[in-house]
């Protein structure tokens, strides 16, 4: 039995999911999942099958990512992208000569005769508005494959992280012991389920059989009436500098600066603020602590384990991945010892985990260890920056120098830089130049490529050479 249908039977009248488009009750929800897992079924889509789910969040999206597992099929899910995208991960998902199973959310950027002309069988599932037929077969096993997230690393190689249910349901079980979510709440899908922190979501949501609320991306207004959301810090400053009231109990942050000073004025309008530490591999977050106390990102959250070796961190327990799934087979991802290595760097300080920063964002300049993040903890407290990112730049003295790319922040006068830099850094790190964010790289997901950045840079240095 799927949880949907679990909650169906112990509360089939409270409130499961809202939208702009409809209000369900948990009995609701059950009945338009069976109905779109009959068309599913009725399209060929079998146990173990995948289907690749391809745009952003919508009530169908939800929709067609429950009645797949219902159905025992897995779900490959990608944001909304041209084919020429799309067509490698195809390619990485289904065997040459099988048949490709596409479903095309209305944001998908990519159109059913575009997908049809690749040259490769695929199948795109169509949904009709009702299905009166009686629901399938179930297959939902809690062990079996449940998603495939795609993650670039720091190849920019596109890999297919495969999570069971399980492992997903032990990810959220855990973070629930500690982050207060029950049935009378309502969390907030502000983030992509195509990406692992969207996907967590969903799976709290299953665990505390509570209100999910789907929104249509305006924040000030689709936050009105939940508890609970996923945010980025500029998200929230953005709310709370709103001063339109909030219903908010909870909000668990993400990204790599996380001022104290919001989440102590969250707490003043009683609003409870976390932040984690995590990744794909890990399903989402492995450590946590609120924002207004603590060192670092936190400790170690139930049901993960972690374990630094000099400075790298190798990462373990009941929510790491099952592998990389490519064309049918599971490619292990971690070591002979059964631990996975993040390419992070950091210590332990007390119980609390320090990162550092990615062991490929540490470059040598003029003979020295220069990691990226460092520089970016300086310009990230200064008060007018939204987020700063660095990367390396080739120097035929030094062999690589720093620059810094500053989003939210007008001022690129190098001078004044240096200024601020000047008691926080040795002065080989200081960047030798500043650019203005382009905006072109802030929309393409919940986090700017650094390999995209890395040539955005290069061509503007080129430019202006």
């Amino acid at each position: 039995m799927t949880p949907w249908q679990q909650w169906c039977q112990q509360a089939p009248n409270r409130v499961a999911l809202q939208s702009s488009e409809q209000t369900l009750t948990w009995q609701m929800l059950c009945d338009q999942v069976n109905q779109y897992a009959s068309q599913l079924t009725a399209q060929g889509i079998r146990s173990g099958d995948v289907l690749t789910i391809v745009g952003k969040n919508h009530p169908s999206t939800l929709m067609i990512f429950l009645a797949a597992h219902q159905v025992g099929a897995i779900c490959a899910l990608t944001m909304p992208q041209p084919v020429a995208q799309l067509q490698p991960k195809l390619d990485t998902l289904y065997k040459a000569g099988q048949s490709a199973w596409v479903w095309l959310a209305p944001s998908a950027q990519v159109s059913r005769k575009e997908i049809v002309a690749l040259e490769r069988d695929v199948s795109v599932i169509e949904l009709v508005a009702k299905d009166e037929s009686g629901g399938p077969e179930d297959h939902y096993d809690i062990n079996n494959l449940a998603s495939l997230i795609f993650t670039s690393g720091s190849t920019g190689t596109p890999k297919a992280v495969a999570h069971t249910h399980q492992q997903h349901f032990a990810s959220a079980q855990g973070l629930l012991e500690w982050f207060t979510f029950s049935e009378q709440d309502s969390w907030l899908l502000s983030l992509p389920m195509y990406h692992v922190s969207g996907l967590s979501i969903i799976y709290r949501w299953l665990v505390a059989g509570a209100c999910l609320k789907l929104g249509n991306g305006d924040l000030l207004s689709d936050i009105h009436g939940v508890s609970h959301a996923s945010l980025v810090p500029v998200q929230l400053k953005r709310l709370l500098d709103s001063r339109q009231p909030l219903t908010l109990t909870h909000v668990l942050l993400g990204g790599s600066h996380i001022p104290q000073e919001l989440g102590m004025q969250a707490a003043q309008l009683g609003i409870e603020t976390w932040l984690g530490y995590g990744m794909t591999e890990a399903a989402s977050t492995m450590t946590a602590r609120k924002v207004e106390s603590g060192e670092g990102v936190g400790r170690i959250i139930p049901n993960r384990a972690l374990e630094v070796r000099g400075e790298r961190i190798f990462i373990g327990g009941q929510t790491l991945a099952s592998g990389y799934y490519r064309q049918g087979y599971l490619v292990s991802i971690t070591d002979d010892s059964g631990w996975f290595d993040s390419k992070d760097l950091g210590y332990w300080q007390g119980e609390e985990l320090v990162v550092i920063g990615r062991a490929d964002n540490l470059f040598i300049s003029g003979g020295e260890n220069i990691h990226c993040e460092e520089i970016e903890a300086v310009l990230n407290a200064h008060p007018h920056v939204q987020t700063a990112m660095v990367v390396p730049v080739e120097d035929d003295e030094y062999g690589h120098r720093p620059v810094a790319v500053l989003q939210g922040c007008r001022t690129i006068d190098k001078a004044s830089w240096d200024h601020w830099c000047q008691e926080k850094l040795e002065k080989f790190k200081w960047p030798i130049a500043y650019y203005v964010m382009p905006e072109v790289l802030t929309q393409t997901g919940i986090k700017v490529s650094r390999k995209a950045l890395c040539q955005w840079v290069d061509e503007q240095r080129k430019t202006n050479s």
